[in-house]
């Protein structure tokens, strides 16, 4: 698969991410719309497309022929730069501009955190803010969101814009195997990495326990963990640590792993006679809520910490959000009725936290109050979820 696949024309849907008004780096995996987000904010800028390969070699051989670009665009606003992880020595070009107060603001979009993380984001010396974009969310979506296509599909822009959606969203894999991770040379075996992949989506939604993802895919287990580095640098995927404050029990000591997005979970995860898809359709979900939550929090003003909860007991909230804008603790569950039983890790975090707001989201159709939990189905929920406020 070419990368051209990711740059197909999309209808642009606007974004909750807020525009800054100085520098500012843009991260989110490829198919995330960037290209179209900055293109359409930043219509009248001097773009640089490091996907281009007559660009990326011209500026390679010498990253100072940008200042002359730069410089034989008078009244130049904005310098927006795709893919700038491609040539990280073009920061010290930027760098020097910035220096020289001329004025211009560089928009900078990354979907690979790898390089710029280690020659690349100091150079502009906290410069430059770094924002993230993220899947559509459901309130972005409007009467465009579908619960049921968003758990088969995901949210990616790229997949919901294309006439085969399935077909891209299969291939969307082949080009992070091919294109980034090949061809950037992250890994010497390709096979290792893709029965990788498949290994750990059976842990998405789910405790991390590296040394089974490790003998699933028989690799050892300082391999798994580059390998795992290496999905979190691509912004793939991510992880989620234990709420400890004020802990009074004893907690779990790992974090939960979640892909970046439902739909690529699903286009890893095999399906077949012996998997239950009760069960792969719960991590589905579980993801689906893990990726907006993880949005709000990047797109609301504030430092807002995403976190679970789980006892050594085996008491379990999936999800704990605290920050200036409210405690909340969630539970997921895939099921079309509320049991007793769902809401015992809800009742145990409650005793220990009185003031976090507790909610269960479910597939049922009813919104209602059970043993002071909000239980509320989970396509109302993600609808109303926005930032800068929490569903009331």
């Amino acid at each position: 698969m070419h990368s051209a696949i990711l740059r197909l024309k999309m209808e642009f849907i606007p974004r909750f991410l807020t525009v800054p008004a100085d520098h500012f780096f843009l991260l989110g995996p490829r198919g995330t719309g960037k290209t179209s987000w900055t293109q359409t904010l930043f219509s009248n800028a001097l773009r640089i497309d490091l996907l281009d390969p007559a660009t990326l070699r011209e500026l390679s051989a010498k990253p100072e022929r940008l200042r002359e670009r730069i410089e034989g665009c008078p009244g130049l606003k904005t310098v927006l730069i795709d893919e700038v992880q491609k040539l990280p020595q073009l920061l010290e070009v930027i760098h020097a501009l910035i220096e020289e107060k001329q004025g211009i603001q560089f928009v900078l979009t990354g979907s690979s955190a790898r390089k710029l993380r280690r020659t690349g984001i100091n150079l502009l010396g906290g410069r430059a803010a770094q924002k993230r974009l993220h899947p559509y969310m459901a309130a972005e979506l409007g009467d465009r969101f579908s619960l049921e296509k968003a758990l088969k599909l995901g949210l990616l822009p790229v997949v919901l814009g294309a006439q085969n959606p399935q077909d891209i969203l299969f291939a969307y894999n082949g080009l992070y195997l091919r294109e980034e991770v090949q061809a950037e040379g992250l890994v010497r075996n390709t096979g290792n990495f893709a029965r990788f992949l498949e290994a750990i989506s059976f842990s998405h939604s789910s405790v991390l326990n590296l040394a089974n993802v490790a003998r699933d895919c028989q690799v050892n287990r300082k391999t798994a963990e580059g390998y795992l580095q290496i999905l979190e640098d691509l912004l793939l995927g991510f992880q989620i640590p234990v709420f400890t404050r004020r802990a009074q029990r004893a907690l779990a000591a790992h974090p939960k792993f979640f892909f970046f997005d439902a739909g690529v979970f699903r286009a890893n995860r095999p399906t077949g006679p012996l998997d239950s898809p009760a069960e792969i359709d719960g991590a589905a979900l579980e993801g689906l809520i893990a990726q907006h939550l993880r949005a709000w929090c990047d797109y609301t003003a504030g430092e807002h910490q995403l976190s679970y909860w789980q006892t050594r007991s085996k008491n379990e909230v999936d999800f704990i959000l605290y920050g200036p804008l409210g405690f909340h603790a969630l539970e997921i569950k895939n099921t079309a009725q509320v049991r007793p039983s769902d809401l015992r890790g809800l009742r145990a975090f409650g005793e220990d936290y009185p003031e976090a707001t507790r909610w269960l989201i479910y597939r049922g159709k009813e919104r209602f109050l059970r043993d002071g939990v909000t239980c509320i189905p989970a396509e109302e929920f993600l609808r109303a979820l926005r930032p800068g406020a929490f569903p009331s």
